[in-house]
Protein backbone atom coordinates (compact mmCIF):
# COMPACT_ATOMS: atom_id res chain seq x y z
CA UNK A 1 0.00 0.00 0.00
CA UNK A 2 1.45 3.30 -0.99
CA UNK A 3 1.20 6.80 0.30
CA UNK A 4 -2.04 7.51 -1.57
CA UNK A 5 -3.60 4.29 -0.25
CA UNK A 6 -2.74 5.27 3.34
CA UNK A 7 -4.17 8.74 2.87
CA UNK A 8 -7.34 7.27 1.33
CA UNK A 9 -7.76 4.83 4.22
CA UNK A 10 -7.26 7.64 6.74
CA UNK A 11 -9.84 9.76 4.92
CA UNK A 12 -12.38 6.91 4.94
CA UNK A 13 -11.84 6.22 8.65
CA UNK A 14 -12.06 9.91 9.52
CA UNK A 15 -15.19 10.39 7.42
CA UNK A 16 -16.87 7.37 8.98
CA UNK A 17 -15.96 8.52 12.48
CA UNK A 18 -17.34 11.99 11.78
CA UNK A 19 -20.60 10.59 10.40
CA UNK A 20 -21.07 8.29 13.40
CA UNK A 21 -20.21 11.08 15.82
CA UNK A 22 -22.71 13.44 14.19
CA UNK A 23 -25.46 10.82 14.27
CA UNK A 24 -24.83 10.10 17.97
CA UNK A 25 -24.86 13.82 18.73
CA UNK A 26 -28.17 14.32 16.91
CA UNK A 27 -29.73 11.32 18.63
CA UNK A 28 -28.59 12.54 22.06
CA UNK A 29 -29.87 16.06 21.34
CA UNK A 30 -33.24 14.58 20.37
CA UNK A 31 -33.41 12.63 23.60
CA UNK A 32 -32.55 15.70 25.66
CA UNK A 33 -35.17 17.75 23.85
CA UNK A 34 -37.81 15.07 24.49
CA UNK A 35 -36.89 14.92 28.18
CA UNK A 36 -37.00 18.69 28.49
CA UNK A 37 -40.39 18.86 26.79
CA UNK A 38 -41.74 16.14 29.08
CA UNK A 39 -40.48 17.98 32.16
CA UNK A 40 -42.04 21.22 30.98
CA UNK A 41 -45.38 19.49 30.53
CA UNK A 42 -45.18 17.89 33.97
CA UNK A 43 -44.28 21.10 35.78
CA UNK A 44 -46.26 23.56 33.69
CA UNK A 45 -48.53 25.69 35.88
CA UNK A 46 -52.24 25.31 35.44
CA UNK A 47 -53.63 28.04 33.18
CA UNK A 48 -55.27 30.88 35.04
CA UNK A 49 -58.53 32.08 33.58
CA UNK A 50 -60.04 35.47 34.19
CA UNK A 51 -63.36 35.38 36.02
CA UNK A 52 -66.40 35.97 33.84
CA UNK A 53 -67.66 39.54 33.70
CA UNK A 54 -70.49 40.36 36.06
CA UNK A 55 -73.98 40.27 34.58
CA UNK A 56 -75.25 43.62 33.36
CA UNK A 57 -76.97 45.57 36.08
CA UNK A 58 -80.42 46.97 35.60
CA UNK A 59 -79.96 50.72 35.34
CA UNK A 60 -83.66 51.39 35.34
CA UNK A 61 -83.47 52.82 31.80
CA UNK A 62 -86.00 51.47 29.37
CA UNK A 63 -83.86 50.90 26.31
CA UNK A 64 -86.83 49.92 24.20
CA UNK A 65 -88.45 53.29 24.78
CA UNK A 66 -85.24 55.08 23.87
CA UNK A 67 -84.94 53.03 20.68
CA UNK A 68 -88.54 53.81 19.77
CA UNK A 69 -87.91 57.50 20.37
CA UNK A 70 -84.85 57.34 18.14
CA UNK A 71 -86.85 55.66 15.40
CA UNK A 72 -89.60 58.29 15.68
CA UNK A 73 -87.01 61.06 15.43
CA UNK A 74 -85.29 59.38 12.47
CA UNK A 75 -88.58 58.96 10.63
CA UNK A 76 -89.44 62.65 11.18
CA UNK A 77 -92.39 62.17 13.56
CA UNK A 78 -90.48 63.87 16.42
CA UNK A 79 -88.32 66.95 16.18
CA UNK A 80 -84.88 66.97 17.79
CA UNK A 81 -86.21 69.14 20.65
CA UNK A 82 -89.12 66.76 21.31
CA UNK A 83 -86.73 63.82 21.17
CA UNK A 84 -84.36 65.43 23.68
CA UNK A 85 -87.24 66.30 26.03
CA UNK A 86 -88.64 62.76 25.96
CA UNK A 87 -85.19 61.27 26.37
CA UNK A 88 -84.53 63.47 29.42
CA UNK A 89 -87.87 62.38 30.89
CA UNK A 90 -87.02 58.67 30.41
CA UNK A 91 -83.48 58.99 31.70
CA UNK A 92 -84.51 61.26 34.56
CA UNK A 93 -86.90 58.79 35.98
Amino acid sequence: MGLIGGIARTAVVAGTATAVSNRVSRRQAGRWAAQEQQQQQEYAPEPQYAPPPPPPQDTGVDLEKLQQLGELRDSGVLTEEEFQAQKARILGG
